[in-house]
């Protein structure tokens, strides 16, 4: 008489994140700074670089991100924050909301600059030309002798 198999076993059911159709957020790493992917819902992260455990903000806190002007970390921020102190080299930076900034090309080497509304003239950080973006039209762009 045949002796009957043993069903195989079912396997486990594959992980699946807790948001519908998968959706990720990110934040900084607490710890090293590298940026991580989270699934939206999610109260902490443990980052697979370090090991910290990086809280995950509230739930429709709205985010935002900036280059440290000081040691050029990426910063995460809640979004309108007028200031951010990096963690790393404790540089305070300015939070301009994309409505309280402007952009001109240098006029030198036509590289993209960033500035704050209201500003009379920017800096260009690769030629240090000096580019005047406020006042009259006459006020000229004028070279800088640092």
């Amino acid at each position: 008489m045949p002796v009957p198999l043993a069903p195989y076993p079912t396997p486990p059911a594959p992980y699946s994140p807790p948001a519908a159709n998968g959706a990720q957020s990110q934040l900084v790493c607490s710890g090293c700074r590298n940026l991580l992917l989270y699934p939206v819902g999610a109260t902490s992260v443990c980052c697979a670089v370090c090991n910290a455990v990086t809280a995950v903000p509230p739930p429709g806190t709205e985010m935002a991100q900036l280059v440290c002007g000081g040691c050029h970390t990426l910063l995460m921020y809640i979004r309108g924050a007028t200031s951010v102190q990096c963690s790393c080299c404790h540089t305070v930076n300015l939070a301009l909301e994309a409505n309280q900034v402007a952009h001109v090309n240098c006029g030198n080497c036509r590289m993209l600059l960033m500035y704050q509304y209201g500003a009379r003239s920017v800096k260009c950080a690769v030629c240090n030309f000096v580019t005047s973006v406020g006042g009259s039209a006459s006020a000229a762009e004028q070279k800088f002798n640092s």
